[in-house]
Protein backbone atom coordinates (compact mmCIF):
# COMPACT_ATOMS: atom_id res chain seq x y z
CA UNK A 1 0.00 0.00 0.00
CA UNK A 2 1.23 3.45 -0.89
CA UNK A 3 1.82 6.09 1.75
CA UNK A 4 -1.35 8.12 2.21
CA UNK A 5 -1.58 11.82 2.79
CA UNK A 6 -5.09 11.70 4.36
CA UNK A 7 -5.89 15.37 3.61
CA UNK A 8 -8.23 17.04 6.09
CA UNK A 9 -9.83 19.17 3.34
CA UNK A 10 -11.26 17.86 0.08
CA UNK A 11 -11.65 20.04 -3.01
CA UNK A 12 -14.90 20.03 -5.03
CA UNK A 13 -13.34 20.73 -8.43
CA UNK A 14 -16.49 20.83 -10.57
CA UNK A 15 -17.33 24.27 -9.13
CA UNK A 16 -14.26 25.72 -10.85
CA UNK A 17 -16.04 25.45 -14.20
CA UNK A 18 -19.06 27.61 -13.21
CA UNK A 19 -17.24 30.95 -13.45
CA UNK A 20 -19.35 34.12 -13.74
CA UNK A 21 -22.58 32.08 -13.98
CA UNK A 22 -22.52 31.60 -10.20
CA UNK A 23 -24.93 34.46 -9.40
CA UNK A 24 -27.69 33.56 -11.89
CA UNK A 25 -27.25 29.94 -10.80
CA UNK A 26 -27.61 30.95 -7.14
CA UNK A 27 -30.88 32.84 -7.78
CA UNK A 28 -32.30 30.03 -9.91
CA UNK A 29 -31.39 27.31 -7.39
CA UNK A 30 -32.77 29.43 -4.53
CA UNK A 31 -36.11 29.61 -6.35
CA UNK A 32 -36.04 25.84 -6.88
CA UNK A 33 -35.29 25.21 -3.21
CA UNK A 34 -38.08 27.59 -2.15
CA UNK A 35 -40.54 25.72 -4.36
CA UNK A 36 -39.38 22.34 -3.02
CA UNK A 37 -39.87 23.44 0.59
CA UNK A 38 -43.24 25.10 -0.07
CA UNK A 39 -44.75 22.35 -2.23
CA UNK A 40 -43.70 19.49 0.03
CA UNK A 41 -44.79 21.31 3.19
CA UNK A 42 -48.22 21.83 1.61
CA UNK A 43 -48.45 18.10 0.85
CA UNK A 44 -47.48 17.15 4.41
CA UNK A 45 -49.85 19.64 6.05
CA UNK A 46 -52.80 18.61 3.87
CA UNK A 47 -52.30 14.92 4.66
CA UNK A 48 -51.89 15.62 8.40
CA UNK A 49 -54.85 18.00 8.51
CA UNK A 50 -57.44 15.96 6.55
CA UNK A 51 -58.60 12.83 8.36
CA UNK A 52 -59.90 11.33 5.12
CA UNK A 53 -56.27 11.16 3.94
CA UNK A 54 -55.10 9.16 6.96
CA UNK A 55 -54.71 6.03 4.85
CA UNK A 56 -51.54 4.06 4.02
CA UNK A 57 -51.17 5.41 0.47
CA UNK A 58 -51.35 9.06 1.56
CA UNK A 59 -49.15 8.45 4.62
CA UNK A 60 -46.46 7.04 2.33
CA UNK A 61 -46.83 10.09 0.05
CA UNK A 62 -46.21 12.26 3.12
CA UNK A 63 -43.07 10.19 3.78
CA UNK A 64 -41.86 11.06 0.26
CA UNK A 65 -42.38 14.76 0.99
CA UNK A 66 -40.56 14.50 4.33
CA UNK A 67 -37.66 12.79 2.56
CA UNK A 68 -37.63 15.49 -0.13
CA UNK A 69 -37.26 18.15 2.57
CA UNK A 70 -34.54 16.09 4.26
CA UNK A 71 -32.49 15.54 1.10
CA UNK A 72 -32.82 19.05 -0.33
CA UNK A 73 -32.05 20.68 3.04
CA UNK A 74 -28.98 18.47 3.36
CA UNK A 75 -27.76 19.50 -0.10
CA UNK A 76 -28.76 23.09 -0.91
CA UNK A 77 -27.31 25.16 2.01
CA UNK A 78 -23.77 23.89 1.37
CA UNK A 79 -24.35 24.17 -2.39
CA UNK A 80 -25.37 27.84 -2.03
CA UNK A 81 -22.22 28.59 -0.02
CA UNK A 82 -20.00 26.99 -2.64
CA UNK A 83 -21.75 28.80 -5.49
CA UNK A 84 -20.87 32.19 -3.99
CA UNK A 85 -17.40 31.23 -2.74
CA UNK A 86 -14.06 31.24 -4.55
CA UNK A 87 -12.86 28.35 -2.40
CA UNK A 88 -14.60 24.99 -2.56
CA UNK A 89 -12.79 23.10 0.15
CA UNK A 90 -14.82 20.90 2.47
CA UNK A 91 -13.51 19.23 5.61
CA UNK A 92 -13.51 15.45 5.87
CA UNK A 93 -16.18 15.39 8.66
CA UNK A 94 -18.43 17.73 6.67
CA UNK A 95 -17.83 15.69 3.51
CA UNK A 96 -18.77 12.39 5.16
CA UNK A 97 -21.81 14.02 6.77
CA UNK A 98 -22.94 15.21 3.34
CA UNK A 99 -22.39 11.74 1.91
CA UNK A 100 -24.53 10.23 4.66
CA UNK A 101 -27.39 12.71 4.18
CA UNK A 102 -27.49 12.56 0.37
CA UNK A 103 -27.19 8.78 0.16
CA UNK A 104 -29.70 8.12 2.92
CA UNK A 105 -32.05 10.48 1.08
CA UNK A 106 -31.56 8.46 -2.12
CA UNK A 107 -32.03 5.17 -0.25
CA UNK A 108 -35.11 6.41 1.62
CA UNK A 109 -36.66 7.44 -1.69
CA UNK A 110 -36.24 3.91 -3.00
CA UNK A 111 -37.47 2.12 0.12
CA UNK A 112 -40.52 4.42 0.38
CA UNK A 113 -41.33 3.74 -3.27
CA UNK A 114 -40.97 0.04 -2.46
CA UNK A 115 -43.54 0.07 0.35
CA UNK A 116 -45.82 2.22 -1.84
CA UNK A 117 -45.64 -0.44 -4.55
CA UNK A 118 -46.50 -3.11 -1.98
CA UNK A 119 -49.48 -1.04 -0.84
CA UNK A 120 -50.75 -0.77 -4.44
CA UNK A 121 -50.11 -4.49 -4.99
CA UNK A 122 -52.28 -5.43 -1.99
CA UNK A 123 -54.98 -2.93 -3.01
CA UNK A 124 -55.19 -4.30 -6.58
CA UNK A 125 -54.44 -8.00 -6.17
CA UNK A 126 -56.06 -8.57 -2.72
CA UNK A 127 -58.75 -5.85 -2.46
CA UNK A 128 -60.98 -7.82 -0.08
CA UNK A 129 -58.11 -8.28 2.38
CA UNK A 130 -56.59 -4.79 1.98
CA UNK A 131 -57.69 -3.35 5.34
CA UNK A 132 -56.65 -6.52 7.15
CA UNK A 133 -53.22 -6.68 5.53
CA UNK A 134 -52.52 -2.92 5.55
CA UNK A 135 -53.54 -2.27 9.15
CA UNK A 136 -51.82 0.19 11.49
CA UNK A 137 -49.34 -2.41 12.71
CA UNK A 138 -48.26 -3.24 9.15
CA UNK A 139 -47.93 0.43 8.22
CA UNK A 140 -45.75 1.10 11.28
CA UNK A 141 -43.57 -1.92 10.49
CA UNK A 142 -43.13 -0.91 6.84
CA UNK A 143 -42.34 2.66 7.89
CA UNK A 144 -39.76 1.40 10.38
CA UNK A 145 -38.07 -0.75 7.73
CA UNK A 146 -38.15 2.06 5.15
CA UNK A 147 -36.39 4.52 7.46
CA UNK A 148 -34.12 2.30 9.57
CA UNK A 149 -32.75 -0.19 7.00
CA UNK A 150 -31.08 2.42 4.74
CA UNK A 151 -29.70 4.29 7.77
CA UNK A 152 -28.06 1.11 9.10
CA UNK A 153 -26.77 0.13 5.66
CA UNK A 154 -25.26 3.56 5.01
CA UNK A 155 -23.74 3.70 8.52
CA UNK A 156 -21.86 0.46 7.86
CA UNK A 157 -20.82 1.50 4.34
CA UNK A 158 -19.71 4.97 5.46
CA UNK A 159 -17.73 3.47 8.31
CA UNK A 160 -15.73 1.51 5.71
CA UNK A 161 -15.18 4.61 3.58
CA UNK A 162 -14.09 6.78 6.53
CA UNK A 163 -11.28 4.31 7.30
CA UNK A 164 -9.87 4.44 3.75
CA UNK A 165 -6.48 6.16 3.46
CA UNK A 166 -6.67 8.85 0.79
CA UNK A 167 -3.89 9.74 -1.65
CA UNK A 168 -5.55 12.86 -3.07
CA UNK A 169 -8.16 15.49 -2.30
CA UNK A 170 -9.82 16.44 -5.62
CA UNK A 171 -13.45 15.33 -6.00
CA UNK A 172 -14.95 15.88 -9.47
CA UNK A 173 -18.39 16.77 -8.11
CA UNK A 174 -20.27 19.72 -6.63
CA UNK A 175 -20.96 17.59 -3.54
CA UNK A 176 -19.22 14.75 -1.76
CA UNK A 177 -20.00 11.36 -3.29
CA UNK A 178 -18.93 8.01 -1.88
CA UNK A 179 -17.58 6.60 -5.14
CA UNK A 180 -15.43 9.69 -5.77
CA UNK A 181 -13.94 9.42 -2.28
CA UNK A 182 -13.28 5.70 -2.80
CA UNK A 183 -11.43 6.52 -6.04
CA UNK A 184 -9.04 8.71 -3.99
CA UNK A 185 -8.13 5.74 -1.82
CA UNK A 186 -4.66 4.23 -1.82
CA UNK A 187 -5.95 0.64 -1.58
CA UNK A 188 -6.37 -1.74 -4.50
CA UNK A 189 -9.20 -1.51 -7.02
CA UNK A 190 -10.41 -5.02 -6.16
CA UNK A 191 -11.39 -4.01 -2.64
CA UNK A 192 -12.99 -0.79 -3.92
CA UNK A 193 -15.07 -2.69 -6.44
CA UNK A 194 -16.17 -5.20 -3.80
CA UNK A 195 -17.43 -2.42 -1.51
CA UNK A 196 -19.19 -0.70 -4.41
CA UNK A 197 -20.80 -3.92 -5.62
CA UNK A 198 -22.14 -4.93 -2.19
CA UNK A 199 -23.52 -1.47 -1.54
CA UNK A 200 -25.17 -1.24 -4.96
CA UNK A 201 -26.85 -4.65 -4.63
CA UNK A 202 -28.18 -3.96 -1.15
CA UNK A 203 -29.31 -0.37 -1.65
CA UNK A 204 -30.50 -0.44 -5.24
CA UNK A 205 -31.07 -3.79 -6.93
CA UNK A 206 -33.20 -5.47 -4.27
CA UNK A 207 -35.76 -2.62 -3.93
CA UNK A 208 -35.74 -2.09 -7.70
CA UNK A 209 -36.44 -5.78 -8.24
CA UNK A 210 -39.22 -5.76 -5.65
CA UNK A 211 -40.94 -2.74 -7.25
CA UNK A 212 -40.76 -4.27 -10.72
CA UNK A 213 -42.14 -7.58 -9.39
CA UNK A 214 -45.13 -5.94 -7.66
CA UNK A 215 -46.03 -3.93 -10.74
CA UNK A 216 -45.73 -6.98 -12.94
CA UNK A 217 -48.27 -8.68 -10.67
CA UNK A 218 -50.51 -5.59 -10.85
CA UNK A 219 -50.37 -5.58 -14.67
CA UNK A 220 -51.28 -9.29 -14.77
CA UNK A 221 -54.19 -8.72 -12.37
CA UNK A 222 -55.49 -5.74 -14.36
CA UNK A 223 -55.29 -7.65 -17.62
CA UNK A 224 -57.95 -10.05 -16.33
CA UNK A 225 -60.38 -7.30 -15.30
CA UNK A 226 -62.71 -4.92 -17.13
CA UNK A 227 -61.62 -1.64 -18.71
CA UNK A 228 -63.36 0.27 -15.89
CA UNK A 229 -61.29 -1.51 -13.25
CA UNK A 230 -58.12 -0.95 -15.29
CA UNK A 231 -58.92 2.77 -15.45
CA UNK A 232 -59.29 3.03 -11.66
CA UNK A 233 -56.06 1.10 -11.09
CA UNK A 234 -54.23 3.30 -13.59
CA UNK A 235 -55.48 6.42 -11.81
CA UNK A 236 -54.15 5.28 -8.43
CA UNK A 237 -50.91 3.71 -9.68
CA UNK A 238 -49.82 6.16 -12.38
CA UNK A 239 -48.36 8.79 -9.97
CA UNK A 240 -46.26 6.11 -8.30
CA UNK A 241 -45.04 4.78 -11.66
CA UNK A 242 -44.09 8.33 -12.71
CA UNK A 243 -42.21 8.90 -9.43
CA UNK A 244 -40.38 5.60 -9.81
CA UNK A 245 -39.44 6.39 -13.43
CA UNK A 246 -38.18 9.87 -12.49
CA UNK A 247 -36.08 8.50 -9.65
CA UNK A 248 -34.71 5.64 -11.76
CA UNK A 249 -33.64 7.90 -14.63
CA UNK A 250 -32.05 10.59 -12.45
CA UNK A 251 -30.21 8.17 -10.14
CA UNK A 252 -28.97 6.05 -13.06
CA UNK A 253 -27.67 9.18 -14.81
CA UNK A 254 -25.68 10.20 -11.74
CA UNK A 255 -24.32 6.67 -11.29
CA UNK A 256 -23.25 6.50 -14.95
CA UNK A 257 -21.63 9.95 -14.71
CA UNK A 258 -19.51 8.83 -11.75
CA UNK A 259 -17.89 6.18 -13.97
CA UNK A 260 -17.13 8.58 -16.84
CA UNK A 261 -14.12 10.79 -17.52
CA UNK A 262 -15.51 14.28 -16.89
CA UNK A 263 -12.84 15.89 -19.08
CA UNK A 264 -14.82 14.64 -22.11
CA UNK A 265 -18.16 16.02 -20.86
CA UNK A 266 -19.47 19.59 -20.93
CA UNK A 267 -19.00 20.92 -17.36
CA UNK A 268 -22.49 22.40 -17.12
CA UNK A 269 -24.03 19.16 -18.36
CA UNK A 270 -21.96 17.26 -15.79
CA UNK A 271 -23.18 19.53 -12.97
CA UNK A 272 -26.83 19.20 -14.00
CA UNK A 273 -26.64 15.42 -14.36
CA UNK A 274 -24.88 15.03 -11.02
CA UNK A 275 -27.46 16.96 -9.00
CA UNK A 276 -30.72 16.16 -10.81
CA UNK A 277 -31.52 13.17 -8.59
CA UNK A 278 -31.61 15.45 -5.52
CA UNK A 279 -33.57 18.23 -7.28
CA UNK A 280 -36.01 16.75 -9.82
CA UNK A 281 -37.85 14.18 -7.63
CA UNK A 282 -38.50 16.68 -4.78
CA UNK A 283 -39.89 19.14 -7.37
CA UNK A 284 -42.01 16.74 -9.41
CA UNK A 285 -43.33 14.41 -6.69
CA UNK A 286 -45.69 16.95 -5.06
CA UNK A 287 -46.76 18.17 -8.50
CA UNK A 288 -47.50 14.64 -9.75
CA UNK A 289 -49.38 13.52 -6.64
CA UNK A 290 -51.14 16.86 -6.23
CA UNK A 291 -52.45 16.85 -9.81
CA UNK A 292 -53.07 13.14 -10.40
CA UNK A 293 -54.74 12.04 -7.15
CA UNK A 294 -58.28 13.47 -6.91
CA UNK A 295 -58.41 13.47 -3.09
CA UNK A 296 -55.26 15.58 -2.70
CA UNK A 297 -56.14 17.80 -5.66
CA UNK A 298 -59.57 18.53 -4.19
CA UNK A 299 -58.12 19.61 -0.84
CA UNK A 300 -55.50 21.82 -2.53
CA UNK A 301 -58.22 23.53 -4.59
CA UNK A 302 -60.37 23.95 -1.48
CA UNK A 303 -57.52 25.64 0.41
CA UNK A 304 -56.79 27.97 -2.52
CA UNK A 305 -60.48 28.87 -2.89
CA UNK A 306 -60.81 29.53 0.86
CA UNK A 307 -57.82 31.88 0.74
CA UNK A 308 -59.25 33.71 -2.27
CA UNK A 309 -62.62 34.16 -0.51
CA UNK A 310 -60.92 35.37 2.66
CA UNK A 311 -59.03 38.05 0.73
CA UNK A 312 -62.24 39.26 -0.93
CA UNK A 313 -64.02 39.51 2.41
CA UNK A 314 -61.33 41.71 4.00
CA UNK A 315 -62.52 45.33 3.63
CA UNK A 316 -60.26 48.00 2.28
CA UNK A 317 -59.02 50.03 5.26
CA UNK A 318 -59.20 53.21 3.20
CA UNK A 319 -63.00 52.84 2.96
CA UNK A 320 -63.48 52.60 6.71
CA UNK A 321 -64.39 55.97 8.25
Amino acid sequence: MENSTNPFYLNLTLFMNIGHYRYPSFVFCLLLYSFIVSANLVMILIIIRERTLHEPMYIFIAFLSVNSLYGSTGFFPRFFMDLLSDSHLISRPACFTQIYIIYTYASYELTILSIMSYDRYVAVCHPLHYHRKMNSKTVYMLAFLAWVSPACNLTITLNMIVRLPLCGNNIEKVYCASWNVVKLSCITDAVDNLFAMLGAITIAFLPFGFILYTYLRIVVACWKNSSEVRGKVLQSCLPHVISFAIYSITSFSDTALSRENLENINPFAAIIISIEFVIIPPILNPVVYGLKLPEIRRHIIKILCCKAKTKRKIPDSSLIV
